[in-house]
């Protein structure tokens, strides 16, 4: 929730061509809400649909901003993801939750929108996340060498691209990607993230708690599955601490460690073949910390897809865009080699303009 991501790209030809790209602020007043309500603060059905509307029009109001000085008749249409408040694909029956109704972004832009992306997959017995992969595999697969896409944002998943064709493409959450540092510098500094890593970099990794942190049972769990940051939370962070004491950089080194230890081993447990180069999007390929920590720990050159054409800020918003185009194009947009889901899905719900 440190803001929201807006591109405008062209998806013409098989390499998308971003026009424009920003992220916005999001109303405070409404941030806090979000984020009371992801810590599981009770909601009544009035607040709660009033908090949707609102998400919404954040939303419509971004868009807005981003196709100032485009054309906008040549704008087919809005893939919103929506802020999501709750997944749980495991339990029964599965469920995934995100706010921001999209009504609210067709009346306040006029042009079409699709949304709701996750839960299509989940009814057919998926996970609903993650969903990039089927758009990674379409910009970055290579004949020559097998890759792992690395999206670290609240929570870190990965693709595994593997170079023979034919080969199915795998992927998933790995568990925690900023969440954690970010939910802990804010306690300790009152800021929306470490920037480059900063906080982090005046500590030491108290190796027993990382050990402790490790030994979640979500780790070792085989995909396909997926996790969210109502699971890795602030209660979850405040429950494995309990008496634990030391100066807080040391919690905030301590759990880059996590971010980075938790990924590289579920690249050597579940990648196969294992990977000759991966790719970081997302805004942890901006802590410098981080990115060091995953190159001393997996054998394989580490770096950001800005080396291969695309800035690693904007692959996910891009992403989202992508499988917009494939739902009105009544294609599929999961993979149930990622997903788990019972077979290929056209995903999500149109709001015609």
């Amino acid at each position: 929730m440190d803001g929201i991501d807006a591109v405008l790209v062209d998806l013409a030809d098989s390499t998308p061509a971003i026009i424009a790209a920003d992220t916005f602020e999001w109303p405070p007043a409404l941030r806090e809400q979000l984020q009371a309500a992801a810590r599981g603060t009770f909601l009544t059905a009035e607040q709660f649909a009033r908090l949707d509307a609102e998400t919404g029009i954040a939303f419509a109001e971004a868009a807005k901003r981003i196709i100032t000085g485009h054309r906008h008749d040549q704008i087919v249409a809005i893939g919103s993801h929506g802020q999501t408040l709750a997944h749980a694909p495991q339990a029964s029956p599965g469920y995934s939750l995100q706010l921001g109704c999209p009504a609210r972004i067709v009346e306040g832009t006029g042009i079409t929108t699709v949304a709701d992306f996750r839960r299509r997959d989940i009814a057919a017995g998926g996970q609903g996340a993650p969903l990039v992969p089927a758009f990674h595999e379409g910009i970055f697969r290579s004949k020559d060498e097998t890759r792992v896409i690395l999206n670290i944002g609240g929570i870190a998943n990965i693709t595994c691209l593997p170079a023979a064709p034919g080969s199915d493409v795998t992927g998933f959450d790995t568990g925690p990607g900023n969440c954690l540092m970010d939910s802990w510098v804010q306690q300790q500094l009152g800021q929306p993230f470490d920037q480059n890593g900063a906080f982090a970099a005046q500590g030491n990794t108290n190796d027993k708690l990382l050990k402790q942190l490790l030994e979640d049972p979500y780790f070792a769990t085989p995909p396909p599955k997926s996790t969210g940051t109502d699971y890795f939370s602030g209660q979850w962070l405040r429950q494995q601490l309990g008496s634990t004491t030391g100066p807080a950089q040391d919690i905030q080194a301590t759990l880059l460690q996590l971010c980075a230890s938790s990924i590289s081993q579920a690249i050597k447990d579940f990648c196969r073949p294992a990977p000759d180069r991966v790719l970081v999007c997302g805004g942890g390929a901006h802590n410098p910390p981080l990115m060091k920590a995953l190159d001393d720990l997996l054998p394989c050159p580490v770096e950001d897809t800005e080396v291969h054409g695309m800035s690693p800020d904007w692959v996910e918003a891009t992403a989202f865009a992508w499988l917009a185009k494939q739902t009105l194009e009544n294609k599929p947009g999961n993979l149930p080699s990622v997903t788990g889901a019972r077979g290929p899905r056209v995903l999500g719900a149109i709001y015609p303009s």
